[in-house]
């Protein structure tokens, strides 16, 4: 059964950098393309980065782009999100998912989420 589970989390000052960590379970990680999404308080679930198995090619959306690196371990069946210089706006949940099929930065096209991690960024 393939199962994402986020860690990594927590409260940090604006400016400050965080690394939330993705491990999934699962035979065939290596051949996953995964992504990270975000949901804050009353908006709807936000696409941040993705990354592709097949040659580790990655996108990013443009409200984190030059802030946040997303990496894979497939040794250690894991996929991160780095984020630095992080602002209040970059509070939100943060789940990792795997992509089945679709364009890469519309939930729908994956199918199976983690729980979620919080990230709080303070003033």
């Amino acid at each position: 059964q393939v199962q994402p589970v986020e860690s990594g989390g927590g409260l940090v000052q604006a400016g400050g950098s965080l690394r939330l960590s993705c491990t999934v379970s699962g035979p065939t990680f290596s051949r996953y393309a995964l992504g990270w999404f975000r949901q804050a308080p009353g908006k709807e679930r936000e696409f941040v980065a993705a990354i592709m198995w097949s040659d580790s090619s990655k996108y990013y959306s443009d409200s984190v782009k030059g802030r946040f690196t997303i990496s894979r371990d497939d040794a250690k069946n894991t996929v991160y999100l780095q984020m630095d210089s992080l602002k209040i706006e970059d509070t939100a949940v943060y789940s990792c998912a795997v992509h089945r099929s679709g364009t890469y930065d519309y939930a729908p096209s994956y199918g199976y989420w983690g729980q979620g991690t919080q990230v709080t960024v303070s003033s």
